[in-house]
């Protein structure tokens, strides 16, 4: 879905901003600073509100990654889920598949991750007592919210069995404002308030997955926490230090990207088609090799040290014509920063996801919520470091990201959803909000190009023809026909499309204010704060 020419208007605040791509979510972040809490209750509770509102971009069947920043302190949680001990990669092998399936089977779900990601951020950093940060969500999830247009497009976009899975958000959501109630997430949500995560991993939820895994899944899978603290993925770039989730998290591919953009004089102006080139060039050298080397256990360190070493690869005047990563996905991205009555400062960065769309089209049938299908991301290829099987987590697309000054203070928290492509956006953000110094709704709402697969949007690595430079709309006219000029295979988008992301993004400004922008492409989303 694209819109007309919407408002570009950085919301600025002197305490605290949230940043979400629905309303009603941020509403709910900001409930959260008004009775006291900081920017971690916050982000728990507009997670866990667009987890209600949001089903075709996250929920409580997803994954979660965050950054926290705190006491000049850089905190990186890993909340992906594992598959489980049933996972059988030779059988999916002895069927004749040569990937993992995408939608309608159960394989492709792993343990979802959020949850636990919720429950790790209250113990360490909340404030709030987690009924009280849930309460705005079991609110909207029993007394309905207003469906939005983006949902009712991506039902329209299931097929039959995906609608007749997800019938109950199909039978309410079939007009833009109609009133959507899920009560079985609402029950989840005041049991996970009540008794913290058994009620939902060994409670209702967990026995309908292992029900509906056949032997997938066993109750210990279920009762293993997947949520580790980990340490965050740092670099030097534009003056800043950029810092993101370590893998199974594709982040190094944004981290690397801007070293190698870095090493390079940009045009001053970003509407240059040099511009475009470079950061072009920048991605798919960085991502070039992605599906043999990000998994689990990678090293990422390495990772970046080895796209250190593809400078020479970039021609600053032509394409390389390199195969490449890119595609569209479905997630949410939210961002919190403020300070609390201490004058204590905080900021998150959280990402959440069903992987694409509604994720599996399947539903756990106890409570309503529909299950990701992030076991996608796994290989098939016996041996692979990335190989499906029991209790490992596949390779995420999912990146939070944060910058710090060299005082070790805030700079700014970032994001977007975008599938394969979100290191392309946060590469084209972050060179305009550091770089070029552009406000946060500028750089936010400026037109993007992005890498696109020909397929599901999670196949900008591994399609045989390779990707080609989809360009926005509202991009610079003179793109589409001087990057085809430069060797690029270019084709045009339509403005303000959902398909080159939604990101958010707040800066923490010199004068003590903090400054921020929610995606426009979101339609519903804001950014607001007091």
């Amino acid at each position: 879905m694209s819109i007309a020419n919407p408002p570009l208007r950085s919301a600025r605040a002197p305490n605290h901003l949230v940043a979400s791509a629905d309303h009603i979510a941020t509403s709910a972040g900001i409930e959260m600073f008004g009775r006291g809490g900081n920017a971690v209750d916050a982000a728990i509770a507009t997670n866990a509100a667009i987890a209600v509102s949001g089903p075709h971009l996250c929920g409580m069947g997803g994954d979660l990654f965050a950054l926290v920043h705190v006491d000049g302190e850089v905190h990186s949680l890993n909340a992906s889920g594992r598959a489980g001990s049933g996972a059988d990669p030779a059988g999916l092998r002895a069927e004749g598949r040569t990937e993992m399936p995408f939608r309608l089977d159960v394989r492709s779900v792993t343990v979802p991750g959020c949850v636990d990601g919720w429950i790790a951020l209250h113990e360490r950093f909340g404030s709030l007592p987690l009924a009280t940060i849930l309460e705005p969500a079991i609110r909207l999830a029993n007394d309905g919210f207003p469906a939005s247009p983006l949902m009712i497009g991506a039902l329209h976009q299931a097929d039959e069995a995906g609608r007749s899975n997800l019938s109950e958000l199909a039978e309410q959501a079939t007009k833009r404002g109609g009133r959507v109630r899920r009560p079985g997430v609402a029950s989840a949500l005041a049991g996970i308030a009540q008794g913290g995560r058994s009620t939902f991993y060994e409670g209702a939820f967990g026995e309908g997955l292992v029900a509906l895994g056949g032997g997938l899944f066993s109750p210990e899978d279920l009762a293993t926490v997947h949520a580790d603290w980990q340490a965050p993925l740092s670099t030097d770039a534009f003056g800043l230090t950029l810092h993101t989730t370590g893998p199974n998290s594709q982040g190094y591919l944004a981290l690397g990207g801007a070293r190698l953009a870095s090493q390079f004089d940009l045009p001053a102006d970003p509407d240059d088609d040099r511009w475009a080139h470079l950061l072009v060039e920048a991605a798919s050298a960085a991502g070039r090799d992605r599906p043999r080397q990000l998994h689990e256990h990678a090293d990422g360190d390495e990772l970046l040290d080895i796209i250190d070493g593809r400078v020479d690869e970039i021609d600053p005047e032509r394409a390389s014509g390199r195969w490449a990563p890119s595609s569209d996905g479905d997630t949410t991205y939210l961002c919190t920063a403020g300070r609390s009555a201490d004058g204590r400062e905080m900021g998150v960065s959280l990402i959440q996801s069903n992987a694409s769309g509604f994720g599996s089209h399947l539903v756990e049938a106890n409570t309503g919520i529909n299950l990701h299908n992030r076991g996608m991301g796994f290989s098939l290829e016996a041996g692979h470091p990335a190989e499906f099987g029991p209790g490992r987590r596949p390779p995420h697309t999912l990146l939070p990201m944060l910058a710090t000054r060299e005082d070790g203070s805030l700079a700014a928290v970032l994001g977007t959803m975008g599938g394969d492509a979100q290191p392309q956006i946060m590469l084209q953000v972050a060179v305009r909000l550091f770089h070029h110094r552009q406000s946060p709704a500028r750089a936010i709402g400026a037109g993007r190009w992005a890498l696109k697969g020909p397929g599901t949007g999670f196949d900008t690595w591994t399609s045989a023809s390779g990707p080609g430079v989809s360009i926005e709309g509202h991009a610079p006219r003179a793109w589409i026909d001087a990057l085809a000029a430069r060797g690029h295979r270019t084709s045009g988008a339509p403005e303000w499309n959902s398909g080159f992301g939604h990101a958010s993004a707040i800066v923490s400004g010199r004068d003590g204010m903090w400054v921020g922008s929610a995606d426009p492409r979101t339609v519903v989303g804001s950014c607001a704060g007091g």
